[in-house]
């Protein structure tokens, strides 16, 4: 069974996303984006991870403790943060192929 904080996290997140290609930014945590993906398709969402990599192909994502991860795209909005907890505010998109992407409008480091 869920932990009933994240269930409710997860229920407030869906219900802040609205209409779909909502342009304001919805505060919604990796968790709701990993559990619900074709909730938030085309939204202008707002998120917060820690910046890791791969090197081959190279490739950069966010991801919160339980491992839970989007790619930011392009590559090079988050290179310099590698490492760092961000906040980041964009496009989230979501298909089989190519999976949870975020394409950042806005970066901010946040403390760690």
């Amino acid at each position: 069974m869920a932990h009933p904080r994240m269930a409710w996290l997860l229920a407030a997140a869906l219900l802040l996303a609205g209409c779909s290609g909502n342009t304001t930014p919805q505060p919604v945590p990796l968790m709701a984006l990993h559990a619900q993906p074709s909730s938030f398709h085309g939204e202008t969402v707002t998120t917060e991870g820690v910046v890791r990599r791969f090197e081959d192909p190279l490739h950069y994502w966010i991801e919160d403790a339980q491992l839970r991860r989007v790619a930011v795209v392009p590559k090079d909005a988050v290179a310099n943060h590698l490492g760092q907890r961000v906040r980041i505010t964009g496009q989230f998109t979501h298909d089989a192929e190519q999976g949870r992407r975020l394409r950042p409008e806005q970066v901010r480091v946040l403390d760690n």
